[in-house]
């Protein structure tokens, strides 16, 4: 349905080229999500998140001293930033614990490239993700005015204006991918800029937790209890006082507390290895967010991966559920025949259940792991005809695909498994591990029934990022990345 072009290729139409009726005039911001732009530490010199290479993915996570630039200091706290600076979006496919993956945006940007006029249409919003949410709103607020100022002023503008059916004056389109989501709505609140929301045609966003997730509580607990092995130990110390991470918390009623479920609090934040007073700053930011309106909002939403929802904390430790308390139109949980909390599993992308990643009823259900919300081909179509605004995306899909669970990190040359969830019926269904550094060489895996799931059993050769692909009879690409490390060199411990 959408013409792409080839990866990485740029394009600046001649000003003779006969532009296709389906070229929009409006200015279109791509937002990444969490760890989705490279960022580089201006002490140093050196690059500390997203270059290219899955060797340094390998040292980063598994090396004492690797990605210690990350961890904010008491200046960055106290709100002096600078120190690191956003280079880009994210180019090549990289890993973290729990998050599994986070997959490149070029693939998206080329396919918004089929609906512009020209490249100075479109605007990459890298951000340090670190950050608050509210921080990168305000960059994003400011980048937004600039970028459509500069647009409507472009000739390619002009000329685009002059081939649609209506020939106003392009407005804002952003495409925003998980926290992109929410920082492209606190960009748009009026008490910053009042115009900004009349000058945006539409929002897309892709996987946007805007209730929060239950994994950002996860990651800050991790450590804490029984021993992990070192990258989700560093993935804790890193995040243990990051704003941005903590603006990801669960705003929802999630913790489990005997016959009840509550909203988290700081104290039971602090108690797992968060911060309290973040964790009542972001409170207090998504309250005040509540009641900004995102013009045109279309949601893509990852659905039917198993996702987790509540949580449960003793002494200091996390218990992820991937069922969840579900409520009444009058606000009371729906109770069982023995008049306690009922729990229901919903599903979600794998980071993000289904009900945190909708705020309106223009949405389109898709069988997409979080990482590949933003790169999957079918998301690629939703996103197209959104961005062209002259197809509609139909009702919600979401009876398609299977769901797929996956250890996120193995050891090299020795088995795992991983699960399929809603199916059927092994026929037609295929699925293969792919080497990210010998992408032309995927390993065929067999599936089989074990008690009554769909199971594979896995080997990564070597150490290195790996790629699932599962491909479903009904046409549907679910795929995560998992990083195999080295079974002969025991992970360190990470420094606190």
């Amino acid at each position: 349905m959408n013409e792409h072009p080839h990866p990485h290729q740029r394009r600046h139409r001649d000003r003779t080229d006969e532009l296709p009726d389906h070229v929009t005039q409006d200015a279109v911001v791509v937002v990444p999500g969490i760890m989705g732009s490279t960022l580089h530490d201006t002490t140093t010199g050196k690059d500390v998140w997203g270059i290219g290479g899955i060797s340094w993915l390998l040292k980063a996570w598994t090396t004492p001293s690797g990605l210690k630039s990350l961890t904010m200091t008491e200046d960055e706290l106290a709100g002096k930033t600078g120190r690191i600076k956003a280079t880009g979006l994210l180019k090549h496919s990289a890993w973290t614990p729990y998050l599994a993956g986070s997959e490149p945006y070029t693939d998206l940007v080329d396919t918004i490239r089929t609906s512009v006029a020209d490249d100075a249409a479109i605007l990459e919003f890298a951000y340090d993700w670190r950050l608050p949410v509210a921080a990168n709103g305000r960059l994003l607020a400011d980048a937004a005015r600039l970028h459509l100022t500069g647009w409507r002023r472009h000739p390619a503008h002009a000329e685009a204006r002059r081939h649609r059916a209506d020939q106003r004056e392009g407005r804002l389109v952003f495409v925003a991918h998980s926290m992109g989501g929410l920082v492209t709505r606190a960009a748009l609140d009026p008490g910053y800029d009042g115009d900004l929301q009349a000058d945006t045609r539409g929002v897309i966003t892709l996987g946007t937790p805007f209730q929060g997730s239950v994994k950002a509580a996860v990651i800050l607990a991790t450590g804490r209890g029984t021993p992990v092995r070192l990258p989700h130990r560093k993935l804790r110390a890193m995040c243990a006082t990051m704003p941005g991470l903590h603006d990801l918390l669960p705003q929802y009623r999630s913790l489990r507390a005997g016959d009840d479920v509550r909203h988290l609090t700081p104290s039971d934040v602090a108690a797992i290895g968060g911060n309290a007073e973040l964790t009542r700053n972001a409170a207090r930011f998504h309250h005040g967010q509540k009641s900004i309106t995102l013009p045109g909002h279309r949601s893509v939403v990852g659905v039917n991966q198993p996702t987790w929802q509540n949580l449960t904390i003793t002494d200091g430790t996390v218990e992820a559920h991937f069922d969840g308390a579900r409520q009444n139109s009058d606000g009371t949980f729906i109770l069982d025949r023995h008049d306690r909390v009922r729990y229901f599993q919903v599903y979600g992308d794998g980071t993000v259940y289904k009900e945190s990643a909708v705020l309106t009823d223009i949405v389109t259900h898709l069988p997409l792991q979080h990482g590949d919300v933003a790169k999957a081909q079918t998301a690629l179509e939703a996103v197209t005809e959104i961005v062209r605004d002259d197809i509609n995306p139909g009702p919600p899909q979401g009876e398609a695909g299977c769901g797929l669970s996956a250890p996120d990190l193995v050891q090299a040359g020795r088995p795992w498994k991983l699960r399929l969830s809603d199916v059927d019926t092994l026929s037609g269904l295929t699925c293969r591990l792919t080497d990210l550094e010998n992408p032309t060489r995927p390993i065929p895996l067999t599936l089989t029934w074990e008690d009554g799931v769909a199971t594979a059993t896995a080997t990564a050769p070597t150490p290195g990022l790996y790629r699932i692909d599962v491909r479903t009879p009904d046409g549907c690409d679910i795929t995560q990345l998992a990083m195999a490390a080295d079974p002969d060199e025991p992970l360190a411990e990470a420094e606190d």
